[in-house]
């Protein structure tokens, strides 16, 4: 089943959530999980035209350079949004939405809602009893290190 699937660590996290202070969304997490070959999902504010980290605020600065190919911006305002599109960064914004669309044309989907074959990402799905994430073409979780979980 994963053998073709993008992997995505959630923030950074790959051993379970952790708290912002202790690793979600800061820069060095993002690193060490780039490190390990996974993809990873943050989230990006814009504020004073600056690139700022954080999921309910923004707390960690970063530098335009940050961003690579295997990062998915989750927009946490409208500005962010914009300006990740223009920059060419892969990107997406949502709130309550069952999917959302990137920029690079995947189907970010909620989770628990429905998978569109090889298309969709899965989002988190070891919080969902019995989720069949087979047919997807990838998934975010926080425990990226455990992938017998998804076997």
């Amino acid at each position: 089943m994963m053998e073709n699937m993008i992997i995505i660590s959630h923030r950074g996290n790959t051993d379970g959530p952790q708290t912002a202070s202790h690793g979600e969304n800061h820069p060095n997490s993002i690193i060490e999980a780039l490190s390990k070959n996974y993809d990873v999902e943050i989230d990006v504010w814009l504020i004073d035209d600056k690139y700022v980290l954080g999921h309910d605020k923004p707390e960690y600065e970063i530098n335009k350079l940050f961003f690579t190919n295997r990062l998915w911006c989750h927009a946490k305002n409208l500005p962010a949004l914009h300006n990740m599109i223009h920059d060419g960064i892969h990107c997406f914004y949502h709130n309550t939405d069952d999917a959302t669309i990137t920029s690079k044309g995947w189907i970010w989907t909620y989770p628990g809602k429905q998978i569109i074959s090889n298309s969709s990402i899965a989002v988190i799905p070891e919080t969902i009893k019995n989720y069949d994430i087979s047919k997807s073409g990838g998934f975010c979780s926080d425990y990226t290190n455990y992938l017998e979980i998804y076997k």
